[in-house]
C-alpha cells in the first residue's frame, strides 16, 4: 500500500510554517535537513522533528505524532515577540491541512477511533470520527497561566484549530488530574491513540458510511 503523506507550506505575515507528514511513519527527507535538533527523534519507524519555536507545543506536537504512529517534520517562524497565539493556532491549523491531504478521500478507513492515556495521576480520553465535518469539543481542566512559554487558553485552541482543518469531528476530555503538564500531555497522547485507530486500514475500499460519502 503507499504511504499517505503531504507536504505543504502556509505563509502568512505572523508564520511562515512547512510540514511534511506521513501518517503511516517511515522516512521524511523532503524537511529533515531543514530542521533544527529540537525535539528531534529518529527510528526505524518513524521520523520526528519539531520546532515551532515553542518548547512545550513540541513537545506536545511530538507525542502526537510519536503515539499516532507517523512521521513528522514541522518548521515554524513565527511572530513571537508578539506572543504564542499566531505560532500555536497556525501550526495546528496547517497540521490539520497536512493530515487531511495525507489521509485524502475518507475510503478503506475505520473512521472512528477513540483512545484512554493516563500520565501519571492524570487520564484523558478522546474520541474522534473523520466526518468531514470539523467539530471539536475540548475540557482539559488547566488552572495554569502558561506551561513553559505555551499559554493554558491557547492549548484547546491547538485541538480546535487542528479540527477546524482536519475536517474532522473531536472530542477530548481529561478525566482526572492535579498536574496541568500532565493533564495537556495526556489529552494528546489520547488523541494520538484515537487518531491512529481512525485511521486504520480495513483492507476494503468502502466509505465507511451509510451515505455512501464523506
Amino acid at each position: 500500500m503507499s504511504r499517505r503523506t503531504a507536504t505543504i507550506n502556509r505563509n502568512t505575515n505572523e508564520t511562515k510554517i512547512q510540514i511534511a507528514i506521513s501518517l503511516d511513519g517511515g522516512s521524511l527527507e523532503s524537511l529533515d535537513d531543514k530542521n533544527t535538533e529540537h525535539a528531534a527523534q529518529v527510528s526505524a519507524t518513524q521520523s520526528i522533528n519539531v520546532n515551532s519555536g515553542i518548547g512545550f507545543l513540541d513537545h506536545m506536537l511530538h507525542a502526537l505524532a510519536k503515539h499516532s504512529g507517523w512521521s513528522l517534520a514541522l518548521k515554524c517562524d513565527g511572530d513571537l515577540h508578539i506572543d504564542d497565539h499566531h505560532t500555536a493556532e497556525d501550526c495546528a491549523l496547517a497540521l490539520g491541512s497536512a493530515f487531511k491531504e495525507a489521509l485524502g478521500p475518507i475510503v478503506g478507513v475505520q473512521r472512528f477511533g477513540h483512545g484512554y492515556a493516563p500520565l501519571d495521576e492524570a487520564l484523558s480520553r478522546a474520541v474522534v470520527d473523520l466526518s468531514n465535518r470539523p467539530c471539536a469539543t475540548i475540557d482539559l481542566g488547566l488552572k495554569r497561566e502558561m506551561i513553559g512559554q505555551l499559554s493554558c487558553e491557547m492549548i484547546p485552541h491547538v485541538f480546535e484549530s487542528f479540527a477546524q482543518n482536519a475536517g474532522i469531528t473531536m472530542h477530548v476530555d481529561v478525566l482526572k488530574g492535579s498536574n496541568d503538564h500532565h493533564r495537556a500531555e495526556s489529552a494528546f497522547k489520547a488523541l494520538a491513540i484515537a487518531l491512529k485507530a481512525a485511521t486504520t486500514r480495513t483492507g476494503k475500499n468502502e466509505v465507511p458510511s451509510t451515505k455512501g460519502v464523506l
